[in-house]
């Protein structure tokens, strides 16, 4: 089963989306983060986990614990929309191969193009490719 298929398109079919999904092999943790436009809050967590528990039961899915989550401050980006949403916000990014002979960088995110991601270092606008970042999370303002 495609357990990451199957929680996209349930919680999107409630107004949320999948941000990470983490498996644990030895105890059987499963934790899911989850997002939406204005925020998570600790009802929206107890609203999916009910909803995944069903869900699970139905599905057959093995688990022992379910926690769900927000992704927290420092969510972590993943896809072209993730970058596109969060323009405009510092996020911290470690590229695979190294640009200008350097692999992290920590600037503003600007402007995508398709496969492109734009970030603003002290005034440098660095254009980098999408398949070429490792991690990237937003930095928190607090």
């Amino acid at each position: 089963m495609d357990l990451q298929g199957l929680l996209e398109s349930t919680l999107a079919g409630l107004g949320y989306e999948l941000v990470e999904l983490e498996r644990s092999t030895q105890g059987g943790l499963l934790r899911v983060f989850i997002d939406k436009t204005d925020g998570i809050n600790v009802d929206d967590c107890a609203l999916v986990s009910n909803h995944l528990g069903r869900l699970f039961a139905v599905e057959n899915v093995s688990y022992d614990r379910l926690e769900v989550s927000s992704p927290g401050l420092d969510r972590p980006l993943r896809t072209a929309k993730d970058f596109a949403r969060f323009s405009g916000q510092k996020a911290r990014l470690k590229l695979r191969v190294p640009v200008a002979g350097q692999r992290n960088f920590v600037g503003v995110l600007c402007d995508t193009e398709v496969g492109k991601v734009g970030l603003d270092v002290d005034g440098l606008l660095l254009s980098l490719d999408l398949g070429n970042i490792d991690k990237a999370r937003l930095v928190p303002v607090l």
